[in-house]
């Protein structure tokens, strides 16, 4: 017989955070950037998107957990034309549902096209993470004994991002 799992509780608004300083994470956003669209760059958008091309996106959420990376997101976006507008809609350490809004992109289409999967794996990344250790939480706090610390066991070059996540 298994025990039930612990219910989560979130907190109505998102935990006071200290944000990761660019000079840590924008070298990490950058490679990403580098890795992601190579020397030939995002080939499809030049190729399918008019250059003066604009549009507004929304990231939205696919399952219930708590939203991380997205000063990431920003800088991935931000990198590649400073001139994109974000709004962030739920801060990191939020709760989020199913379908809720994240994040409101405005700007060229080629940019936020070129820069989407890098935003992306970062804040989907970070948020899993950011939600596994929301229900490790409360595993925790049920039992009432056990405490959740960070270990150096992370994925080389992203230690400091895994464990604002935590």
């Amino acid at each position: 017989m298994s025990a039930a799992a612990p219910a989560l509780h979130f907190a109505a608004a998102a935990p006071e955070l200290v944000p990761l300083p660019p000079l840590l994470t924008e070298g990490v956003v950058r490679a990403a950037l580098l890795e992601d669209l190579g020397r030939a760059g995002d080939i499809t958008s030049e190729a399918v998107v008019p250059a003066d091309a604009r549009f507004a996106v929304t990231m939205t959420s696919r399952q219930d957990g708590v939203v991380a990376g997205l000063g990431l997101a920003v800088q991935a976006f931000h990198l590649l034309d400073p001139a994109i507008r974000v709004e962030i809609l739920q801060p990191d350490g939020m709760h989020v549902s199913p379908g809720e809004a994240v994040m409101r992109i405005e700007g060229l289409a080629r940019p936020i096209l070129s820069a989407e999967r890098v935003a992306l794996n970062f804040v989907c990344r970070l948020s899993g993470i950011a939600s596994a250790t929301a229900h490790l939480v409360a595993a925790a706090r049920a039992n009432g004994h056990a405490r959740i610390t960070c270990t150096r066991k992370t994925t080389p070059g992203l230690r400091a991002l895994e464990k604002y996540a935590v």
